[in-house]
């Protein structure tokens, strides 16, 4: 009798061997022609879609993002990245901040960070106490579980980075004056607090990794692979079909009749190129 041989785990001590440019783009591109096939299809069909985004400083969530909107109508695919809250705010409840920028029917809401800023840097950083975030742990599935009752639909993803590859990402930002502008004084204070935050990372999965809201993770230390991955998995997350419409042709142009090139003395942008 022959011995059935058992399959290793891929090993993820090793590092895979990062996406070439041109097979990002030219798979960027046929996930860009799905995603506007997705958008007609929550306008069709009046859905309410909600993505949010998290994962440490560096993780990657803005160009995620980006690469999900940048050939979509941003009047269907909005995004939110809330600045911090202002005092007034602070006395509200909790997810009072939050809840006017969910999606109406025909919308799908990206937060770039969301509601679990109190179970992140908040706690890390001592801009709650440890009641409330715990407290906030303890509601927020119910309260997640109201918006799938209303009809939305929730996608979570966590963006996991490794340390070496958040170091190597923090020192361009300092070093490129194109991304100086991502650098906070509270990304330096995060960066110091690794283990912190990765407390406070498994005490929220711990929490709120539902049934009927999970969170998503996706390593992206390789960042086009991330993209990529994020983005197939949430096409397959909604499903989409063609929506019906009718062959495009462009009108004939009117003639010009009596009309005449103005003779006026226009301010052009120099051409320098």
């Amino acid at each position: 009798m022959s011995k059935t041989k058992t399959a290793k785990a891929p090993d993820k001590t090793q590092p895979s061997e990062k996406l070439k440019t041109k097979d990002y783009e030219r798979e960027l591109a046929k996930l860009h022609v799905e995603l506007v096939k997705l958008q007609e299809w929550v306008k069709h069909k009046g859905l309410k879609v909600c993505v949010v985004f998290e994962g440490r400083d560096g993780a990657g969530k803005g160009g995620t993002i980006k690469a999900i909107t940048e050939r979509v109508s941003p009047r269907v695919f909005r995004v939110v990245a809330l600045p911090s809250p202002t005092e007034r705010e602070k006395s509200q409840m909790y997810a009072q901040r939050y809840i006017p920028h969910f999606p109406a029917a025909g919308e799908m809401v990206i937060f770039d960070r969301s509601w679990y800023n109190r179970a992140g840097v908040e706690r890390v950083m001592g801009f709650c106490t440890e009641d409330q975030a715990t407290r906030f742990l303890q509601v927020v599935p119910q309260f997640e579980k109201m918006m799938l009752e209303s009809g939305i639909i929730l996608l979570k993803y966590w963006l996991e980075v490794s340390p070496e590859e958040q170091t190597r990402r923090l020192e361009a930002r300092i070093e490129d004056g194109r991304k100086i502008w991502k650098l906070s004084p509270m990304d330096l204070l995060s960066y110091s607090r690794w283990y912190d935050y990765s407390r406070a990372r498994d005490a929220m999965f711990a929490a709120t990794d539902t049934a009927w809201a999970p969170w998503y993770v996706a390593r992206s230390d390789d960042k086009k692979k991330a993209r990529l991955n994020i983005i197939r998995h949430l096409l397959s997350q909604i499903p989409y079909e063609d929506v019906p419409r009718e062959k495009i042709k462009l009108p004939k142009r009117q003639k010009a009749g009596d009309y005449q090139e103005p003779n006026y003395p226009f301010k052009f942008v120099p051409e320098t190129c």
